[in-house]
């Protein structure tokens, strides 16, 4: 990752802007980065015979994610959205491969 300068030092709206962009990337990467561990679940739940969705899991993730929001001042309702979007658009990954659909 590299080094931001902190939102208070940003002394105008084009060097804030430029700020934003470089975490965007940086969300976008790791999202990115998330989708090959999601990959690998893939292959890892064939092998087990798992199926693509285990609710418990995903209500494990989702509620981390919360907890996780809240301890940054984040709105965890808004988290939460995301994070559900974010598990639905993988469970959808997996199991075109685990031939679910």
């Amino acid at each position: 990752m590299s080094t931001r300068t902190p939102p208070d030092a940003c002394s105008d709206m084009a060097s804030l802007r430029l700020q934003i962009d470089h975490l965007d990337r940086e969300l976008v990467a790791l999202l990115a980065e998330r989708a090959g561990y999601i990959d690998r679940a893939i292959a890892l739940k064939q092998a087990n015979g798992w199926p693509a969705r285990i609710p418990e899991r995903v209500e494990d993730v989702v509620m981390k994610a919360r907890a996780a929001a809240e301890s940054q001042g984040l709105d965890p309702d808004l988290i939460e959205r995301l994070w559900r979007q974010l598990v639905e658009w993988s469970i959808a990954r997996e199991a075109r491969v685990i031939r679910e659909e």
